[in-house]
């Protein structure tokens, strides 16, 4: 998808739809699960567990973490099954976004009864 604006409603709208289904109160594997199934259903490339590089400031690699999905290679989705999302959630996103030199991601805790939905953008 060539719109990371579209491809964020796109990731929104589906993940809505599967908290509404599902409700709150599963295992975050499940609700990952769920998110990459249908999204790859609407033919996204979607990574699960996806190896991510931290670089320094010259470009050297410092190690490595995993995102819970990465979407068509530019879009970083963290999932959550929380209660609510933290300051430490947020945290870890911005982090991830820095330290990958990518420049979108989505936050998303299915753990709520209420849905949340946060993007970041650097």
């Amino acid at each position: 998808m060539d719109n990371i604006k579209a491809l964020c409603d796109v990731v929104r709208q589906t993940a809505y739809a599967i908290h509404k289904y599902h409700g709150n109160g599963h295992l975050k594997k499940v609700y990952e699960n769920a998110l990459a199934h249908r999204l790859r259903k609407l033919a996204l490339d979607v990574a699960q567990q996806h190896p991510l590089s931290v670089f320094d400031e010259d470009g050297a690699i410092l190690g490595e973490y995993i995102a819970d999905l990465l979407i068509d290679r530019v879009l970083i989705v963290e999932l959550k099954a929380a209660r609510a999302i933290a300051p430490e959630h947020e945290a870890q996103v911005l982090a991830y976004l820095r330290g990958a030199h990518l420049q979108h991601a989505l936050l998303i805790n299915f753990g709520s009864p209420k849905f949340e939905i946060r993007k970041y953008a650097l």
